[in-house]
């Protein structure tokens, strides 16, 4: 029988958010050099280039978070539901606004999901906090991030929404 070597569920943990970021970046490249760059930006949106490494930050922060918690919980069993759960939703929304905002130019729904996705980074935050303070704490940046991101979304959204 093969066993599992024990960095493979901190490895795992760490690079799962990465696949929805990567498949989103795809969507992304497309549609900076076209669509997006035809948008009305605020003053203080961040230049391009920043994204990808603060989200390759954020996911890498999130998903050993993520591994924290499975581990402290003892894996998936019925202790995990909840935490983990929270935070696969949240993976979800987090993965579901790249192909709305940029993908369908849905600016509106766009902020709609990103609402969704800081509620639910929030409960799994707040869920995570009692089982490992440091997971909790590598959620931080995310919640951070996700706040200025939610208010670069309302504003492309409020100067473009008439834009065809």
């Amino acid at each position: 029988m093969e066993v599992v070597p024990a960095w493979a569920p901190a490895v795992g943990f760490t690079l799962l958010p990465h696949a929805g970021g990567f498949l989103g970046s795809n969507i992304t490249k497309r549609e900076i050099p076209t669509w997006y760059q035809t948008l009305q930006k605020p003053s203080w949106c961040p230049p391009n280039w920043v994204f990808a490494p603060v989200w390759g930050t954020l996911y890498t922060s999130m998903g050993y978070g993520s591994y924290l918690v499975w581990k402290e919980l003892g894996g998936f069993n019925e202790k995990s539901v909840v935490p983990l759960g929270l935070y696969a939703g949240n993976l979800a929304l987090n993965w579901a606004w790249t192909p709305i905002f940029f993908g369908a130019h849905k600016m509106g729904w766009g902020l709609v999901t990103l609402l969704l996705t800081t509620g639910t980074a929030t409960a799994t935050t707040a869920s995570w906090y009692n089982i490992n303070k440091i997971a909790a704490y590598l959620m931080v940046p995310y919640l951070a991030w996700l706040s200025l991101a939610s208010a670069l979304n309302y504003r492309i959204w409020k100067d473009n929404r008439n834009k065809k």
